[in-house]
């Protein structure tokens, strides 16, 4: 009985031991390390390539080319010189046509113009006055306003004391006919119809008085 006794008291001990001993290592073990912090992830953006010089212009649309002045001094295309004048025949300013199939046999300067146009401002008293002085030669001076009321071009008309014929062209469609596609331009014909000269506006006497002797062969013309 007594040895029964001393081999349960020893198992005791022997639990108690290994309790004690597993708390002391509990005590004094390290703090397990934290979970590592995850690390956020980070969006990379690539630079969004920028057109080169080259691309843009091949892109960029083409303007459109005007014909100069000095185009019709060599006779360009541009200016028809060279071809028969396309038909003309428009309102005229206080009643009645212009047809330039009735000016035929006579020398005739056509010019579109617009009363906004500084250049139009300039131009009409020096067309007056060829139109007055070489009227006895048979010249004709024609002015065709585009895409503005009669009231308008009458009005600008009487403040220049323009004492040539005004013409309406209300929609645009003859300057269109004669590629008169920046104003002012000019046309000079001769007494067969054919365009003998044309310039855009801004050209001065000078160029006039030759442009007019294109079309009055013998005349000396002077501003």
């Amino acid at each position: 009985m007594r040895g029964a006794l001393a081999i349960l008291a020893g198992l005791v001990l022997g639990v108690v031991a290994a309790g004690l001993l597993l708390a002391g290592l509990v005590a004094f073990a390290p703090d397990p390390a934290p979970p590592p912090t995850p690390v956020p992830s980070v969006a990379v953006v690539l630079p969004t390539a920028t057109p080169t010089a080259a691309a843009s212009a091949s892109a960029a649309p083409i303007a459109s080319t005007s014909p100069s002045a000095s185009a019709g001094a060599s006779g360009a295309a541009s200016f028809h010189v060279g071809e028969k004048a396309p038909a003309l025949s428009v309102p005229q300013v206080g009643g009645g046509t212009i047809d330039l199939a009735n000016l035929k046999g006579q020398p005739v300067w056509v010019n579109f113009m617009a009363t906004w146009c500084p250049a139009c401002q300039d131009e009409f008293p020096l067309m007056n006055s060829y139109a007055n002085r070489y009227a006895a030669n048979g010249l004709v001076v024609i002015a065709v306003d585009v895409r503005e009321d009669e009231g308008t071009v009458a009005t600008f008309a009487e403040s220049l004391h323009a004492t040539f014929p005004l013409g309406l062209d209300a929609d645009g469609s003859a300057a269109k006919a004669w590629d008169a596609l920046t104003l002012p331009v000019h046309f000079w014909i001769d007494k067969d119809g054919i365009i003998r000269d044309g310039a855009l506006g801004g050209i001065g006497a000078d160029y006039m008085n030759k442009a007019l002797e294109k079309i009055m062969p013998g005349v000396h013309v002077t501003s």
